[in-house]
């Protein structure tokens, strides 16, 4: 459990929508928020104080002792095309990193009561309709392999006896980009439409749920291991874009075949695009957490409000 209030959190990818979400809360709470970034990224304009790091060599001196919490949310995004460079990059970027960052939390003099390191559910691969919770076994495929490497890296923590959490995240709605802001402007001018047959499951999760379950850890003591970040009622995919042309006041009359997705996108659009996932918060309930937004309408209604 954390104290947000005077607690010391270090937090990575926090340029992102779940981080540019996050921190004005903590801060909020009365925590002190120190960034963690790449050593090429300009110098944030924040008043918070920054580490900097190359995800892809050990942390050097002690630098991270003496932190209550880290939030560990950075990544190569897995949007585009899967050359081998770019799977390298998506590769890399969790593995190496989350392990660099694990090893150096396990051998901090002053370690953090709580390490929340993000996952995906791209962890349980494309299971058609199988309800999956956190006890599901692993899928096969590029993505599964890359997110049980990811969080295999978070070992060194937790056999340190850090609290680690890993927080498998489903399609996070944010008014700030991501998933959402680029089905917009389809949708927006009336063409978008189901991908594939649309039959696929969607786990989705409002960005203000996404931020009220990373508090709800943070507070605590029931929750370990990992943990399903998805709303209560997952939909598929022919729902979604219906429930969001309906929000839009748009139709959702202009299907993209699903050999037109692989054509355009390859494996990364037959896993993600194409791919079914219907994933429970079965921790998240179980632990107490009051969800702010259970149904899509009423996320999509609340996101696309101003």
């Amino acid at each position: 459990m954390v104290k947000l209030r005077m607690a010391r959190i270090l937090v990575s990818g926090a340029s992102g929508p779940i981080g540019t979400a996050l921190l004005p809360t903590l801060s909020a709470n009365g925590a002190h928020i120190t960034r963690l970034i790449r050593a090429e990224s300009p110098s944030p304009a924040h008043e918070e104080q920054s580490i900097r790091w190359d995800p892809a060599n050990p942390f050097v001196d002690d630098v991270l002792s003496g932190f209550d919490a880290v939030i560990h949310l950075a990544g190569e995004s897995i949007v585009g095309r899967w050359t081998e460079t770019k799977k390298k990059n998506i590769r890399d970027s969790r593995v190496m990193g989350t392990q660099h960052l694990a090893q150096a939390l396990a051998q901090a003099k002053d370690k953090p009561q709580m390490f929340i390191c993000s996952s995906a559910i791209g962890y349980y691969g494309n299971r058609g309709d199988e309800v999956l919770t956190e006890h599901s076994t692993p899928g096969s495929g590029f993505l599964p392999e890359v997110c049980q490497e990811w969080e295999a890296a978070t070992r060194p923590a937790a056999d340190a006896g850090i609290p680690t959490v890993r927080i498998r995240t489903g399609i996070v709605l944010s008014p700030r980009g991501g998933a959402l802001g680029k089905m917009l402007p389809p949708f927006k001018m009336g063409v978008g439409g189901r991908i594939g047959d649309g039959q696929q499951w969607m786990s989705w999760i409002d960005v203000q749920d996404m931020v009220g379950a990373i508090h709800h850890i943070l507070k605590s003591d029931l929750l370990n291991g990992p943990v399903n970040m998805v709303a209560p009622k997952p939909v598929t995919n022919a729902e979604f874009t219906q429930t969001l042309a309906g929000v839009l006041s748009r139709p959702a009359i202009f299907p993209v075949p699903a050999f037109a997705v692989k054509a355009l996108f390859g494996e990364m659009g037959e896993t993600v695009l194409l791919g079914s996932q219907r994933v429970e918060p079965t921790q998240l309930v179980s632990s107490g957490y009051p969800f702010r937004f259970r149904t899509l309408r009423a996320s999509l209604e609340n996101t696309l409000k101003s």
